[in-house]
């Protein structure tokens, strides 16, 4: 069997000396998985580190024997920067799908589908959107709609403190109604997806999507933004895909799936009755991919 060196992180030259050199020497095969290119789209609300070694890790990339991309979005975002760059050598790019089953939960219907509960899993930070989310929620809340609202996540140190101060007021203004649980192990996560009767995912960009994919995987529907890389995963069923920062259509879909009994079952049926991937699955095609 041949050697192969697989990376599934980050890399770059200033931060790995020789790195370069080693991948184009072809001392053994070489391998990625790449998740996005959002950084180079969204520089101005993404770490300045992450911004900085991109292009640099994005170029290297098509030095690398294979590359697994983690939907077909991101294969052809990184196909096209290669375009843009005008390289003529290039890997060959396949999907990999993620696995949905972070925990090892059996695939069940969520007990706490009756509970007026949504949950909301991201690092705060603006491309995540839950000041937009918040917002939402507030015109829901105003109106009379009672329900809790929690966000599962750290705060990015450099652009999350407007979306946490946004937070913090709706969360004075409607008290119990809306939580904020930072850096909290897979436990509680499990503990709060068990509880609610949908998550929500308002996100401007992905690489995959996987909170989409995890909550479909306990039977929870996801009400998302809909955006081409998510909507590989939600034409299949159990997902309500919502155009990107438009407040009355989110409005109207978190009322509906809050309070229509009937439409938040089906829902769930077409969630539950998906085949969804594992990550055992994910390994595998890995090792078949390498010739394992």
């Amino acid at each position: 069997a041949e050697d192969w060196l697989v990376t599934a992180e980050l890399f770059s030259e200033d931060e790995r000396p020789g790195l370069a050199g080693f991948i184009t020497r072809k001392t053994c095969r070489t391998a990625a998985i790449f998740h996005d290119a959002i950084p180079l789209r969204f520089p101005r609300t993404t770490w300045p580190r992450s911004v900085a070694r991109h292009p640099g890790y994005l170029k290297l990339l098509a030095s690398f024997d294979r590359i697994w991309a983690v939907s077909r979005a991101s294969r052809d975002e990184l196909a096209g920067y290669w375009r843009w760059l005008g390289l003529e050598s290039t890997p060959p790019v396949e999907v990999l799908a993620l696995g949905a089953d972070f925990d090892g939960a059996p695939r069940v219907g969520s007990p706490g589908a009756a509970s007026p509960v949504i949950v909301c899993t991201g690092i705060l930070e603006p491309r995540k959107n839950q000041e937009f989310l918040v917002e939402v929620c507030s015109r829901l809340w105003r109106g009379g709609l009672r329900f809790e609202l929690h966000l599962v996540g750290r705060v990015n140190p450099h652009f999350g403190e407007p979306v946490l101060r946004r937070v913090r007021e709706a969360a004075r203004e409607f008290p119990g109604q809306l939580h904020h649980h930072d850096g909290v192990p897979d436990e509680t996560l499990a503990r709060l997806l068990r509880s609610a009767r949908a998550t929500v995912f308002p996100t401007r960009a992905e690489g995959c999507g996987l909170p989409l994919l995890e909550s479909l995987w306990r039977g929870v529907p996801c009400v998302c933004s809909d955006l081409p890389v998510l909507r590989e995963n939600t034409d299949g069923g159990g997902c309500v895909p919502v155009t990107l920062d438009d407040t009355a259509a989110w409005e109207r879909a978190l009322r509906r799936i809050l309070t229509d009994d009937g439409h938040h079952a089906a829902l769930v049926r077409a969630a539950l009755s998906r085949a969804l991937p594992r990550w055992s699955d994910t390994a595998g095609a890995l090792r078949a991919g390498l010739g394992a």
